[in-house]
């Protein structure tokens, strides 16, 4: 690593008390501005204003102070200098590496074991990365380094230094270390109570199932683990956390955008902890091990928003694992745009669902967002006029404007029979949560011709499909005919950042012929592709939106379904009638630089 070389520069009045030792100084505004300066980041009299006005506040470092100030870079893109920016751009400077410290890649408890709490907080320094020949450390103070050998002495490996934001590496010193603490007291306590018990005591304690004993699932160092695992997921934009159980240890992972991410690994007496915590505050039975369960938890983020969380466990080779899904409390105020509808396919949708009565099917995979689509819809639908029941397994959503009932089969209540139960509650519009056999397609049947609107799920690939999977479950064709308004197929795919997003230059004619066939859609001048930024987590994508693929019935169609038509005969003339595959709803998006070529080739099915 290039050695940095400038003329010392006392520290100011007001800095914050650092130590101080031979040949170390502080980054001090005044070496920061004079960068600046040089630079021509930004009009030298906004310089000179700050200069005048650091003399007469504190601040913590230079960086958050003229990160306060959200000045705008003079240099093109022209973006406000934001302190991640100034980080970034002051290590460039310095000639000294950079590192934005993602959470989700560091060990925490291998870093834990590098250092004190008071030794990182002496120095301002935080280990984000051990290996066995070095120690990535990274700092805000780039030019205190007398710790450097003495730690690498200490150690007997390599320290490697790299420049952070100097928030984040105040925050995860404070987190990090408060969390390996947490981590390595839990698993300590388990060990000691283990030894104080007898090898009968602990086969009584688990049932005759022998192992080691339950950790208390109320011990405060289980509680801040749990409860920093909520708050960083929200910070994430999680959907799910996985807590999933190892031979040796524990694994916590998030989706984000629906990809999963590693967080960390954890012991397996930490593990199995943290799992009775969270059975615990879903009010499930901790001592069942054995079948899965389901529950909720509702808890607030940071910000003070309640949110949801539906927990469901399995039983594995190795132990419990529980996923927990995060409920999002914006779903149900988003409309239809917001959730990625054309303006053709809403047109589309927004005729069926007005139909008074029959059957409307939303088919896809499981995570493809039917449920979002179907809660929205019955938001919209959901008058204080009309009456709007649900049957779920589970309850994916509470919503105060409709009746929703969960399934439970173990007390004999099954869609079949819950969709007998709501016919007797003078509905308007229901919603079964899917269709599964024959039974529950028969009484939605029913419901759709006793002049009721039913909303329904199906797991099909695509929307003419879910026609003939009706016929084969064995739905009469008249019936299909007489009941089916539409069905809608859906998949989730990621956005491009908006902030990264770069030209990825024309796709070939022949490329784009296959994508939208068998329609002729103009194709865009330019592309775009992924880049990755702070503000996706180097990912180049950042939220989700739906590609739907609506199929109308129109007389046509039910002339093929009542004749036993094959699906390609329905597929074709739903094509006719004005439906547009999945793929052509990519294309359209790709058009618009939503998204990528390889995120709609990776979720939709080719035609």
């Amino acid at each position: 690593m290039a050695s940095v070389k400038s003329p010392p520069v006392p520290a100011p009045s007001n800095a914050a008390a650092k130590p101080e030792s031979q040949g170390d100084r502080a980054l001090t505004l005044e070496l920061v501005l004079r960068e600046v300066a040089a630079d021509g980041l930004v009009d030298v009299g906004a310089i000179d204003e700050l200069r005048t006005l650091a003399k007469f506040r504190s601040y913590e470092h230079p960086l958050i102070l003229i990160a306060e100030q959200k000045w705008r870079s003079n240099k093109p893109p022209k973006r406000v200098l934001t302190l991640e920016a100034l980080s970034e751009w002051l290590a460039g400077r310095l000639n000294v590496p950079y590192l934005h410290i993602d959470p989700l890649k560091v060990d925490f408890s291998a870093v834990g074991s590098v250092m004190s709490t008071s030794y990182a907080n002496r120095y301002r320094i935080l280990p984000v990365a051990v290996t066995p020949d070095s120690v990535t450390v990274a700092t805000s103070e780039p030019f205190v380094r007398s710790w450097i050998p003495e730690l690498s002495s200490l150690l007997r490996r390599r320290v490697e230094l790299v420049f952070a934001n100097p928030l984040d590496v105040k925050r995860y010193v404070a987190e990090f270390f408060a969390l390996a603490q947490s981590v390595r007291r839990a698993q300590e306590k388990s060990v000691d109570d283990k030894s104080t018990i007898s090898s009968f005591e602990q086969l009584v304690q688990l049932g005759g199932q022998g192992g080691g004993i339950t950790p208390d699932a109320n011990d405060r160092h289980i509680i801040r683990i749990v409860d920093w695992l909520w708050q960083y997921a929200f910070e994430q934009r999680a959907s799910d956390i996985h807590i999933e159980p190892r031979r040796d240890s524990g694994v916590v992972r998030f989706r984000i955008d629906g990809v999963l991410h590693q967080v960390y690994q954890i012991p397996q007496a930490v593990h199995t902890a943290m799992v009775s915590r969270v059975k615990l505050l879903a009010r499930m039975e901790i001592v069942e091990k054995r079948r899965p369960q389901d529950g909720r938890i509702k808890t607030v983020t940071p910000e003070g928003v309640e949110v949801e969380l539906r927990v469901a466990t399995m039983p594995t080779a190795f132990g419990e694992k529980i996923v927990m899904r995060i409920f999002d409390p914006e779903v149900l105020l988003r409309d239809f745009r917001d959730l990625g509808f054309s303006d053709d396919d809403l047109s589309r949708w927004e005729a069926m669902i007005a139909k008074p009565h029959g059957i409307i099917l939303v088919t896809g995979p499981t995570g493809s967002g039917k449920t979002t689509t179907l809660y929205s819809t019955l938001k919209t639908l959901a008058t204080p006029e009309v009456n709007v029941c649900t049957v779920e397994d589970p309850i994916e959503m509470v919503e105060p404007s409709f009746n929703q009932m969960q399934v439970q089969p173990q007390i004999g209540v099954d869609f079949e029979s819950g969709v007998r139960t709501l016919m007797r509650q003078d509905p308007d519009i229901i919603m079964v949560g899917e269709i599964r056999d024959l039974p529950t397609a028969e009484m939605a049947v029913q419901a759709a011709l006793t002049g009721h609107l039913v909303l329904t799920t199906l797991h099909t690939n695509d929307a003419p499909t879910a026609i003939t999977r009706l016929i084969d479950l064995g739905v009469p064709p008249y019936l299909v005919n007489s009941t089916v308004v539409g069905v809608m197929a859906q998949r989730l795919v990621r956005t491009l950042c908006s902030n990264c997003k770069e030209p990825a230059g024309p796709m070939g004619d022949d490329d784009w012929a296959a994508l939208t066939k068998p329609y002729r859609a103009t194709k865009p001048a330019t592309t775009y592709k992924a880049v990755g930024c702070l503000d996706c987590r180097m990912t180049g994508y950042r939220g989700r939106a739906g590609l739907y693929e609506v199929m109308v019935m129109t007389p046509e169609l039910r002339k093929l379904v009542i004749n036993g038509a094959s699906m390609d005969d329905l597929r074709e003339q739903a094509f006719r009638d004005g439906m547009k595959p999945l793929r052509a709803s990519g294309a359209h998006k790709i058009a618009t630089g939503l998204t990528t070529v390889e995120e709609v080739e990776r979720v939709a099915p080719p035609v």
